[in-house]
Order: structure tokens, then C-alpha cells, then sequence
């Protein structure tokens, strides 16, 4: 398995004669719908020989397929790598086994839609955190139409978790989180009620997103989740959480996060190293590599690699240009934005300082746009984070929005560890 650049005057079936391998074959790993492929667009071709290519070299058939050199070397010890030449065939061998947990987000639609969802990512997940239960002011909390994927999640051995939030109809609300947790009451009752949710409904356990916490209820919101640890954990429930990215203890905004009383807490930390450039901000990459490397050393400085879970985002953002605030992006699928180049028939441009890719476009109105997204490659990069830092895993927001590669890149880095 390795990953193809799409280079100019491409075409699927070009491809697929120059690596020998149905055209079907590569629609089908990378969900492609217009087969009218773009300059610089990444495909992942599921193939365990790769055939070699005018200027080939060990080392650039080593970064397409994601091994490292001497791997790759000691995978054909009768061909001499340093004398490649076109038509030989060179085996791919499979990356260093490293066995990982998984976390899933999904917002829940229609029970069959759900259950369908559930069912295809099942071999590829642990947990599976259902979006969302919010709590109101008095502790208690809302309703949700869970039972069908919590039964069908179950059956497929993934862990259900029930995400509980501070979301309101007006956003992220950090004075229900003041005023919940200070009240010691309310705060009993939010707990008492989480434990008969999980008890109630068929859940494995929790994920707690609390966002936008202020940096006067840190202490607060650490205690609540050593409260809320000490009622689960003995009853069997796995609590997990959701934090922002934190690349160092000074940003003001963060500091109602507390890594190392957290992480000293709960089971798993899912940390959402993305949208470090988001709809309201100028455009930009939203996982830049170098910031999500930052996030790992700064979380690993604090919490136990043992807890910690890589999130990455299934998603990018269309920004009009010039930016202004007052035009904010728009939050846009993977496969939307690989579409969206392909139907104006754009390049794909690769930044490798941030390990993204980005285009621009005009639309039918005459206004430029510029997309930053996630594909095969930054998808890669990350996963050899979680395997060079020795994270316990990965997780994704959100899988209804989907990476068609993402299932195969998966089984490629990892072994998937189950617990149902």
C-alpha cells in the first residue's frame, strides 16, 4: 500500500496501467465519484508490489509507501534497491506492528443511518463516543435517541460511550460549567445522573467535553472529574475526556485546563489537535504538523502516553477571499473538498512545512476561495506520530464526515485493540 501524488496530464486509467491495478480498484479506496482526477490530489493504491518508476529511489518509494528505508531494503533482500530500475517490482512490507486504541465521534442522525455508520467502522474502533447529552443548570440531563446504536455498537464489539457537554443552543457555555461545579449539590446530582445514564442505557462509560472552561474553575473542573472517576471506575466505566490542544501552560484562553490533574484522573485523554485555524480565524492548515507535535510533547510532559488519544480532524475549511471577519469560512468534508477541486479542475497544492494540502478556486460568482483540508498524506504524518511517541491511540471528529482512505491507513499503521 502506498500513497500516489496525481501528477499533470493523469488520468485514473493511466494509473492504474502504470501500477497494474483496477481503475474500480482505486475509485473504490479513495471514494471517488468523478473520475477526473487533479494535479497534486493524493490517492492511496492498495497494492503490495509497487512498481518502479522512472527516477524512483529506495528513498522515494520509502516515503510513498510510509516504511523506512531499511525496511523496505531488508523486505527484498534480492533486489539492490540503490540500482532501481523501471518494471522492477519491489514488495511492500507492513509497517511495525504497534497496537492502538480508537475513539470515534459520531452525531447521531437516524437510528438506520447510525446503525449503518456503526456497522462499517465497527473492525476499525474501540470506542465509539455518541454526540451528545448536555446538562442543564440544576444538574440534570437532557434525552437522546440512543438505544439503537448503543445495542448495535455493543453487538459489533465497540465500546458505546455517552458524551456529555456544555453545549446550548448559543454555543460552548463556560458559565453552566461555573455554575454546576461550584454549586456542590448540583455538582453531586450531574455525577449521580451520569452513573445512572451509564448504568440505565448499555454504555461502557463516558466522555466528558466540557469546552471553553475558564482558568478560575480549573481547580473546579479537575475536582469534578476525580468525583466523577472515583463513583465509575469502581462500578467498571471507562471515563475519557475530550481537552483543547495546549502547545505550553501560558495561553490564557486554556488555562482551565489542568493536563496533569486530568490526565491524573481519567482513563483516556482525547486531545483535539485541530482547528488551529478554524471558520472565524484567517485561513491556514487546521492540524499543521508542527503544532500537533508541539501539543504531543507538551501532553507527554504531563500525562502518561499509555492515556493519551491523537485526535484528528475528518474535515477542512472553504475560506472566501480576501478573508475577512466578517466572512468566515465554512466547515467542509474531506471527500467535499477533494470533489470540490475536482469539479473546477484545480491543483492541489501540499504544504510540507505544515503536512497539509490546500487549493484555490473561483466559484460561479467570480470570488476566490482558498481550502485547507486533511488527505492520505497528513493523515500519515499523524498516524506516525501516535506510533513514534508510543500514544495510545488516535481518534477522529467525526467519523459521519469520513476520509474514504482512512479505514485502509488505519489497518496499515495500527492493530486495532477491542475490549468488547
Amino acid at each position: 500500500m502506498f500513497v500516489y501524488t496525481v501528477r499533470p496530464n493523469d488520468s485514473l486509467y493511466s494509473i492504474s496501467v502504470r501500477y497494474d491495478i483496477p481503475v474500480d480498484a482505486i475509485r473504490a479506496v479513495n471514494g471517488l465519484v468523478n473520475p477526473n482526477v487533479v494535479p497534486g490530489q493524493s490517492l492511496l493504491i492498495n497494492q503490495p508490489l509497487y512498481i518502479v518508476q522512472p527516477g524512483d529511489s529506495l528513498y522515494t518509494i520509502s516515503r510513498m509507501a510510509y516504511v523506512p528505508p531499511d525496511v523496505l531494503a531488508s523486505a527484498n533482500p534480492s533486489l539492490n534497491l540503490n540500482n532501481l530500475q523501471p518494471g522492477m517490482r519491489v514488495r511492500i512490507p507492513k509497517f511495525p506492528n504497534y497496537r492502538i486504541s480508537t475513539l470515534g465521534y459520531t452525531v447521531l442522525q437516524t437510528p438506520e443511518l447510525d446503525q449503518a455508520l456503526i456497522s462499517d467502522f465497527a473492525p476499525y474502533m474501540t470506542y465509539v463516543a455518541l454526540f451528545e447529552y448536555h446538562f442543564g443548570s440544576d444538574g440534570s440531563l437532557s434525552q437522546l435517541n440512543d438505544q439503537p446504536v448503543v445495542s448495535i455498537a455493543r453487538a459489533r464489539h465497540v465500546a458505546p460511550l455517552a458524551t456529555i457537554t456544555n453545549l446550548t443552543e448559543s454555543g460552548f457555555n463556560p458559565n453552566l460549567v461555573r455554575e454546576v461545579l461550584r454549586t456542590p449539590a448540583v455538582r453531586q446530582n450531574l455525577i449521580n445522573n451520569i452513573f445512572n445514564l451509564l448504568s440505565s442505557r448499555g454504555y461502557s462509560g463516558v466522555n466528558i467535553d466540557f469546552e471553553r472552561v475558564t482558568a478560575e474553575d480549573r481547580d473546579y473542573y479537575s475536582d469534578f472529574l476525580r468525583r466523577l472517576g472515583d463513583r465509575l471506575k469502581p462500578a467498571g466505566y471507562v471515563m475519557t475526556i475530550a481537552v483543547p490542544a495546549k502547545t505550553s501552560e501560558d495561553i490564557p484562553w486554556l488555562l482551565g485546563y489542568d493536563y496533569g490533574a486530568i490526565g491524573s484522573v481519567v482513563d483516556l485523554m482525547f486531545i483535539m489537535a485541530y482547528d488551529f485555524h478554524e471558520a472565524g480565524s484567517e485561513p491556514g492548515p487546521v492540524a499543521p504538523i508542527d503544532q500537533v507535535r508541539r501539543t504531543i510533547e507538551f501532553a507527554l510532559s504531563r500525562v502518561p502516553s499509555r492515556k493519551i488519544l491523537l485526535g484528528v480532524p475528518l474535515y477542512g475549511y472553504d475560506w472566501p477571499l480576501p478573508y475577512t471577519p466578517e466572512t468566515p469560512g465554512t466547515a467542509i468534508s474531506v471527500s467535499d473538498a477533494v470533489e470540490l477541486a475536482m469539479r473546477y479542475q484545480v491543483p492541489i497544492r501540499y504544504s510540507v512545512e505544515y503536512e497539509s494540502p490546500y487549493f484555490q478556486y473561483v466559484d460561479e460568482m467570480g470570488r476566490r476561495h482558498i481550502v485547507w483540508f486533511e488527505e492520505p498524506r497528513s493523515m500519515s504524518e499523524k498516524m506516525l506520530l501516535v506510533y513514534r511517541y508510543r500514544l495510545r491511540g488516535m481518534g477522529a471528529w467525526q467519523l459521519n464526515l469520513n476520509l474514504p482512505q482512512g479505514p485502509w491507513l488505519l489497518t496499515k499503521f495500527f492493530t486495532i485493540r477491542k475490549v468488547l
